[in-house]
């Protein structure tokens, strides 16, 4: 049988360093990632339907900020198009091709959108 990997987060949140300088926000990373403002985000409206049976999708990409803000998102432009969809890896997801709709929803709320292929 395999052994699993232990990881930071399986010794309870400890860690033992004999290191003065250490910065424990290096190792596990900055949890408050800074959020830029709606115009200084640029996001890209993808169009896809790989890999999806042939749906076609519309994906945001480029969102700069915390997961919280980027769900929101997600949830505000899928019921302005009343459509479903998901948010994960950074990215939403959007069934369809409401690319244009999309982009006036955005550009509206301030961001900076730009229509990447088809």
């Amino acid at each position: 049988m395999a052994k699993k990997k232990l990881g930071l987060e399986d010794l309870g949140g400890f860690v033992f360093s004999t290191n003065d300088e250490f910065d424990e926000n290096e190792l596990l990373g900055d949890e408050s990632e800074e959020s830029l403002s709606p115009g200084e985000q640029r996001l890209e409206a993808h169009f896809s339907n790989k890999g999806r049976g042939g749906k076609t999708v519309t994906i945001i990409k480029g969102f700069v900020g915390p997961e919280e803000q980027l769900i929101s998102l997600g949830k505000k432009l899928k019921k302005k198009c009343g459509v479903g969809g998901s948010t994960k890896d950074g990215e939403i997801i959007i069934q369809g091709d409401d690319r244009d709709k999309i982009m006036q929803i955005l550009e509206k709320e301030g961001y900076n959108v730009k229509r990447v292929g088809g």
